[in-house]
């Protein structure tokens, strides 16, 4: 197949989904098929929250050149959204568009719900087809594309496609001091770093609890700030560590010493990052908005909560750090999930599988036919 790939920015950026997107690449090419990668600059939306670096925008002409090629597909991330709900109803030469839907912006109750929505809208009835990392996002494209949209949910994997760490150091590791909790994500309002900070300042001060928050500080630097500022009003500034981005050597050091990972996030399309986590053994706590309880199953391997309940997520913190034979028992059952989770392998060949598919059924461009 001849597929175009369209993202926004650079297909290097730290996200997961970036991540998914460049393993997807690699395994396409690896089969033989030719993938041509089209990045659009980023557009700074007000209404959509973009944690992504801004570039020079182009003019329509040049883009809808860029886009309009003999492609078998034509996959976008649905992150350029805005801009492809313009064109796509245009292009002629495509054999068939195909969405990458990692995570819409709809159900973010920070985003402007009704503008955002109509956008989001009108750029799924300009595609013939949509791959999604959950059921969850299935079920919030397929309800705003009207029509009979063909979808596939292809999950993301995780590093290391299985345990990481043997049975026998999750459980000696729950044993240890202090109790670790770490944060992973880029620090930016919708990863809800500041209830995270509230919660973790009512674990009971005569525990040994530290606290280690992994990503961008420049991504949103002026909520970055905030956060920092609020640790030290919350007076625990000396236990909470903020590394902004590391290696990926250190973020697997970080996720072996950790007891917890906890992202309370307003919304998660899939949450790749608490799959990781558990192939650590390291017990997610997970925001009960998005595809994240489909895997995290709430008292058995983790837990599920309310990204909005301070309250909840300090007492599942405090219990965890209390109740060490409950903290092993998740570990070990998180260990159990990351090995029986699809590998990239699996997922991927799926998505070729469907992209395929679309090819055959003779689709051309500009919405389901």
């Amino acid at each position: 197949m001849e597929i175009g790939l369209v993202v926004e920015g650079d297909l290097e950026q730290t996200s997961g989904g970036y991540r998914y997107d460049r393993k997807l690449v690699a395994f396409l090419e690896a089969r033989g098929d030719e993938v041509d990668v089209i990045s659009l600059p980023a557009r700074s939306d007000g209404e959509r929250g973009l944690e992504t670096v801004s570039g020079p925008l182009e003019s329509d002409r040049t883009v809808r050149r860029r886009l309009d090629r003999p492609y078998d597909v034509l996959l976008q991330d649905e992150l350029c959204y805005p801009t492809l709900a313009e064109h796509n109803p245009r292009l002629e030469r495509p054999g068939a568009i195909v969405s990458l839907v990692h995570l819409l912006r709809t159900p973010d109750p920070a985003v402007d719900d009704s503008r955002v929505r109509e956008r989001e809208k009108r750029y799924l009835e300009s595609v013939d087809a949509a791959v999604c990392t959950s059921s969850h996002t299935r079920g919030r494209t397929t309800s705003l594309a009207d029509g009979d949209l063909p979808t596939l949910v292809a999950p993301p994997a995780g590093r290391h496609e299985g345990a990481a760490l043997s049975v026998d150091a999750v459980r000696e590791r729950a044993r240890t001091d202090p109790f670790r909790l770490a944060f992973v994500g880029n620090v930016v309002p919708r990863k809800n770093t500041t209830t995270l900070l509230e919660a973790f300042a009512r674990i009971d001060e005569d525990d040994d609890c530290r606290a280690t928050v992994v990503g961008s500080l420049e991504t949103d630097s002026t909520y970055a700030r905030a956060v920092r500022e609020h640790a030290r009003s919350l007076g625990v500034e000396d236990r909470v560590t903020f590394t902004g981005r590391v290696e990926t050597a250190v973020l697997e050091s970080i996720l072996e010493r950790s007891h917890v990972l906890a992202v309370p996030a307003r919304y998660e399309g899939f949450g790749m990052v608490y799959l990781e986590a558990m192939e650590y053994g390291v017990v997610p706590i997970a925001s009960s908005v998005g595809g994240a309880s489909e895997f995290v199953a709430d008292g058995r391997n983790g837990f599920v909560v309310d990204p909005t309940d301070t309250d909840q997520l300090a007492d599942r913190l405090g219990a965890l750090a209390a109740d060490r034979n409950r903290l092993a028992a998740l570990g070990t059952g998180a260990l159990e999930n990351a090995t029986a989770h699809p590998t990239w392998d699996e997922t991927l060949g799926s998505v070729r599988t469907f992209l395929q598919q679309c090819c055959e059924r003779g689709t051309t461009g500009g919405g389901p036919t």
